[in-house]
């Protein structure tokens, strides 16, 4: 019991701190205070846009924004000034003297409903995007482990999962537990081998009827639909990775591999050679020395993290490793666009 309570608690006091900090930028960028931490720009980070799931239990709801959000943030960045560009324009634009702000959109992982419920809103403003694609998932050879552990748990009323370290029995009766075992599996998901680690998570939704395959091909766009998207000129593609691991725990030769087929997954589809890579994660176990260097030797002429941060004409010298601001599922309100622009959050976390 006590477990549960304490897994019902950490994201919520997470959460408290985080929305105490943005309401705090927004009053501070409201006062016109910290003008020059805006710096000349922003990339925004999406992963699914959709109409708002129901039920208690959304483990991954901060990958999620619904069309309406989307759609305030372009009308809350265009009232501010702010104009949009193509990531392909991000070095010209930091190197220009042209000093009006401006914002790239990039969504991660190619979810179809970046065509059902993105891609319009796009259209409407005019906004260009870029979709960063990840072959096993095109291709649907490799599952979405997050994807598969929240169905898994919604199924189920326990969960028996065989890792290479031995097995692990959850309760996951109630939202609490599910919410808990969810916590568990990720971190061992993201301690350990992750290949090991996913490939013990599918055998266990394999185990109940849940094909995690068949959940990659349900939630992301294959190749035909990838290209039809090219139409409206607005779109393009970016690459990331086969399998979706943090390269920076993989041997050399793995994240090479994992860097120059996708990369070239982008040409196939587009007819372009790639010149954006995301690194999945993004974080500090997925982005090191050695796999900026990676990039830098693949021709890629940038890569993104999720570290958050604004554009600075600094950067220049070295675009393996730019800073994105995630437009979070638990933050859909304008204030928040309007302050996460501003760069005063990043300030005040220092």
């Amino acid at each position: 019991m006590l477990k549960s309570i304490k897994a019902l608690a950490r994201p919520l006091v997470k959460r408290s701190i985080i929305t105490a900090g943005l309401e705090a930028a927004s009053l501070l960028n409201l006062a016109g205070l910290f003008e020059g931490m805006r710096g000349r720009g922003v990339i925004f980070t999406l992963h699914q846009v959709r109409p708002a799931p129901s039920g208690d239990f959304q483990p991954n709801d901060i990958l999620s924004v619904t069309p309406e959000f989307l759609d305030t943030a372009i009308r809350t960045l265009a009232a501010q000034g702010y104009e949009f560009i193509a990531l392909s324009d991000l070095r010209t634009r930091l190197a220009s003297d042209n000093m009006r702000p401006f914002a790239c959109f990039t969504l991660d992982d190619g979810y179809c409903n970046n065509r059902d419920h993105a891609a319009p809103v796009f259209r409407r403003h005019g906004v260009p995007y870029t979709i960063f694609i990840t072959r096993g998932f095109v291709e649907a050879t490799h599952s979405m482990w997050w994807e598969t552990l929240e169905a898994l748990l919604r199924q189920s009323d326990k969960l028996a999962i065989d890792f290479s370290d031995g097995p692990v029995r959850l309760p996951t009766v109630s939202t609490a537990d599910k919410r808990l075992a969810f916590e568990q599996v990720a971190g061992i998901v993201n301690r350990s081998n992750e290949a090991e680690a996913v490939a013990a998570l599918d055998r266990a939704a394999l185990a109940t009827g849940l094909d995690p395959l068949q959940l990659t091909r349900d939630l992301t766009m294959r190749a035909d639909a990838l290209q039809s998207l090219l139409a409206d000129g607005l779109c393009s593609y970016g690459a990331h990775t086969i399998s979706h691991r943090g390269l920076a725990r993989l041997d050399a030769d793995e994240a090479k591999e994992e860097i120059r087929s996708s990369a070239a997954l982008v040409r196939e589809i587009s007819g372009r050679e790639a010149i954006a890579f995301a690194y999945p994660y993004g974080d500090q176990r997925s982005v090191s020395p050695r796999e900026r260097a990676m990039i830098s030797a693949s021709g890629l002429a940038m890569a993104v993290t999720t570290r958050p941060g604004v554009l600075t004409p600094d950067m220049m010298a070295d675009m393996t490793a730019l800073p994105r601001i995630s437009l979070n599922g638990l933050y859909q309100k304008a204030r928040y666009v309007r302050a996460l622009a501003s760069g005063i959050p990043f300030r005040l976390m220092g």
